[in-house]
């Protein structure tokens, strides 16, 4: 198996801390739905829809073309910037998240909050799959059972297992955050994302690989 530089790994986790923080936020904010899991967003459409719940069912269908938008802006940035592709959708979700904190001081309501699903769009498209983690615990199975089964790299599983924790710690520090600060943790997120864009930059934002946890697939 391919071995992975430490500071792509470093930043892998840091972006699975911040879309489990945002994820959070938007959970908390708009009573179980969320900025990141579209696969959740998606049941809770079907459900709405069979209960004809029309208010729930036009948040979860915003929240999900926002995260397509968020894809969408994404892809456009990379194409526009090639030769530092990451490095600007970082900065992208920086002015994303902090322009959703401005909005929802100046005109609170769940309205600006869907540029947290735009803002999680976009980080998907860093090239590591950081919000998908039904995908992260399929892939840390996978390398157990190759574990068990003698591979070489007999702990590839860990690399999995730390990303999951990541997205977890920052739900956890996410829903702390909204405790205290209410749409003012909006701004923490904004300006974590904004280090990792300068992180981002340092470490290099060339043409975008294969990320160290595999494809970005749901």
């Amino acid at each position: 198996m391919q071995r992975y530089q430490p500071p792509m790994i470093a930043l892998a986790v840091c972006l699975a801390a911040l879309a489990g923080f945002v994820d959070a936020l938007a959970y908390s904010s708009l009573g179980g739905f969320f900025a990141s899991f579209m696969s959740g967003n998606t049941t809770r459409l079907g459900v709405a829809v069979a209960a004809a719940h029309y208010d729930e069912v036009r948040m979860a269908g915003a929240l999900i073309l926002s995260f397509v938008a968020g894809a969408m802006v994404a892809t456009v940035i990379s194409r526009r910037w090639p030769q530092h592709p990451q490095a600007a959708v970082m900065i992208a979700v920086t002015l994303l998240l902090a322009a959703a904190a401005m909005l929802a001081r100046l005109y609170p309501g769940s309205q600006a909050l869907l540029l947290l699903a735009v803002a999680m769009g976009a980080e998907c498209g860093v090239g590591i799959g950081v919000t998908y983690m039904s995908w992260t615990l399929v892939r840390m199975g996978q390398t157990l059972a190759g574990t068990l089964m003698g591979d070489s790299d007999r702990w590839a599983w860990l690399r999995h297992l730390l990303l999951w924790l990541a997205f977890l710690l920052g739900a956890v520090t996410g829903g702390r955050c909204h405790g205290a600060f209410g749409a003012g943790a909006l701004w923490l997120a904004a300006g974590a994302a904004g280090v990792i864009a300068i992180a981002v930059a340092t470490i290099g934002g060339g043409p975008r690989k294969p990320g160290p946890w595999g494809p970005s697939t749901g």
